[in-house]
């Protein structure tokens, strides 16, 4: 008998991202945030315990200091934040 295929192997953590329309109004700078939240997570993935995480954005980005998506200063801005998140979970023998 045929097994379907594994949608969530049990090996690794799942990470999703959110950014709402109404903290990011353009495409492109959602887009770059979310780049931002999958390359970070990905430094971070030997500190996750192997789960599905959701990373979502609770506040906007105000368009007048981060003038562009593709600005350093708005990839600077976000990978700080997402660093001092991912640096508050635990380890995963620390529960």
């Amino acid at each position: 008998m045929n097994m379907p295929p594994v949608l969530f192997p049990m090996h690794a953590a799942w990470m999703g991202a959110m950014v709402p329309k109404r903290w990011a109004k353009r495409a492109v700078t959602r887009n770059a945030i979310k780049r931002q939240i999958y390359n970070v997570s990905a430094e971070f993935e030997s500190i996750l315990s192997v789960r599905a995480y959701v990373v979502r954005l609770r506040a906007g980005f105000d368009r007048s200091t981060f003038v562009s998506a593709n600005s350093s200063a708005l990839k600077e801005a976000v990978r700080v934040e997402l660093q001092e998140l991912f640096l508050r979970v635990k380890l995963p023998s620390q529960k």
